[in-house]
């Protein structure tokens, strides 16, 4: 506890924490005890249930163990320690948007692929695989056991594949997917493998959908790259009305509460056809 709280108390973790807003409050979180003698004491699972469908919850696990300087540093390896906003207001968008899915695939869902998990929980499709391309991210498995054991998924078949970004995962699954997901875009070096796999693994009619803040020039390179690709893109700012009065609400207690530039998530949809 001690090393976390000097951790917490640095510099470089008080500057992130500043320019981190945390979250749209579409989601309640409660914790939940667990008589499994299995599990670790630096894991909490919670319960995390929709403000505006509260039928529909999901249980994640929080990794309540020491705070490392360099994960909450680097946006990449410390995706799915929690929900970001991206991730929280795409799985909101889409319980609103639940009768539009089939087969779904969430691309870089991170630890929680959350958004996954609440299509599976609240829409009625066939099918959802979460993927992500880091490796620690191989507990969505855990994930998806504790839920399905919880009787949440009913009839959906749900899977987790670790990498998105390898042609043998990609390839088999080419064209099979309606709807393909995303939320957030953080390094710039995977951005043409998260174009191509949007591409291919979605049907000639299927729909992709990607929720990302700007953030300085890496959405608007995204759209460009997507667009040389042959894929039709559309960015929509106001997409849900629940989401855009946090966002006016926030604009108005200034950038160092929060920035739209790394907090607002634009929807971006791309299409293979018009």
């Amino acid at each position: 506890q001690v090393l976390r709280q000097k951790q917490v108390d640095s510099p470089e973790i008080k500057q992130v924490s500043v320019r981190r807003f945390a979250t749209f409050d579409l989601f309640t979180r409660k914790n939940i005890e667990t008589q499994d003698s299995s599990e670790t004491t630096d894991d909490q699972w919670v319960e995390y249930r929709s403000v505006y469908f509260p039928e529909f919850s999901a249980l994640l696990r929080d990794n309540l163990g020491p705070l490392q300087v360099n994960e909450v540093l680097n946006s990449f390896d410390n995706t799915g320690n929690v929900v970001w906003p991206s991730e929280e207001v795409m799985a909101h968008y889409c319980l609103q948007k639940r009768n539009m899915f089939g087969a779904v695939c969430e691309l870089g869902g991170g630890m929680t692929g959350f958004a996954g998990l609440m299509v599976a929980i609240g829409a009625d499709v066939r099918e959802v695989l979460l993927s992500d391309g880091n490796e620690k991210s191989i507990q969505v498995r855990g994930l998806i056991e504790r839920n399905r054991q919880d009787g949440k998924f009913g009839s959906t078949h749900v899977s987790a594949v670790v990498r998105w970004d390898c042609e043998s995962d990609i390839s088999v699954l080419e064209g099979h997917f309606d709807v393909v997901m995303c939320a957030d875009l953080f390094l710039d070096q995977y951005r043409a493998c998260l174009v191509d796999a949007l591409r291919r693994l979605l049907q000639p009619n299927g729909m992709a959908l990607v929720f990302a803040p700007t953030r300085g020039e890496t959405l608007r390179l995204f759209c460009h790259l997507a667009q040389q690709t042959g894929l039709y893109v559309s960015q929509h700012q106001e997409y849900d009305p629940q989401v855009m009065d946090v966002h006016l609400k926030m604009l108005r207690q200034g950038k160092d509460a929060y920035d739209e530039n790394i907090h607002y998530p634009l929807l971006i949809t791309l299409t293979k056809g018009p």
